[in-house]
């Protein structure tokens, strides 16, 4: 690729940049002490993540389509995983809930590399961008306490701007706020029916990032990396 061919960069924010994962992980940790599940019957705090983290996909994959409300996703998740364990106590559901979005954007957590990915990008003069389903709130929170909310020109989150990825239209907002168009872009993530498909519906070129999950051909990005550090070689 020629140095310079993109005038700006966009990138998603969690499970690209933000350790999601292992941010997550922690949270829960923290609540399942603090509330004492073990003592409720949820004795096994490793059932607990995975049962969590189940349904927290199945969620966020409704609340993408639109069929649930934004409330629901974030005590929903949690009220699922108790009734997994029997534990059939809403307000203890919603009180969880509002810990886990308390505790969690503090995490710290970022991908191996994406300092130095920064920096580097930084100082080879692209304007970078974020483009997140998060909400505004919490994805602001994640950036200030992970040291990194001043590489970034704009943040777009899909409360902010009224529709998720991967619509177009939210992308079409990003560039304009960015004063950009689709052809001088790319758009970097993790996820292939939300970052990938959206960027290429919106005319960017667009680079996968997941080692977890190989792209399945359906949906094409313009460049494929196993790790954050690839990136030196594409822009």
């Amino acid at each position: 690729m020629q140095s310079r061919r993109y005038d700006h960069v966009f990138f998603d924010l969690d499970h690209t940049l933000w350790d999601f994962d292992t941010n997550s992980r922690e949270t829960l940790a923290e609540i399942y002490s603090e509330a004492g599940l073990a003592a409720l019957g949820v004795a096994d705090f490793q059932s607990f993540l995975q049962t969590y983290s189940h349904h927290n996909v199945i969620l966020w994959d409704r609340f993408r389509k639109g069929f649930i409300s934004r409330e629901d996703l974030r005590w929903k998740r949690m009220w699922r995983t108790l009734i997994e364990f029997q534990i059939t106590d809403e307000p203890l559901a919603k009180k969880l809930s509002e810990r886990y979005l308390e505790i969690l954007p503090t995490k710290p957590h970022l991908f191996q590399d994406t300092i130095s990915v920064l920096d580097y990008l930084r100082d080879k003069g692209y304007p970078l961008h974020l483009i997140t389903n998060g909400f505004e709130k919490t994805q602001h929170a994640k950036l200030k306490y992970s040291g990194i909310a001043h590489y970034f020109t704009h943040i777009i989150t899909s409360e902010a701007a009224g529709i998720m990825k991967p619509h177009a239209p939210i992308f079409d907002y990003a560039m304009q706020q960015a004063g950009t168009m689709a052809h001088h872009c790319v758009m970097i993530g993790d996820t292939l029916d939300a970052d990938i498909l959206g960027g290429n519906n919106a005319g960017m070129d667009t680079i996968y990032f997941n080692p977890q999950v190989p792209a399945d051909g359906e949906i094409l990005p313009t460049y494929i990396i196993q790790s954050l550090h690839e990136l030196k070689a594409l822009l």
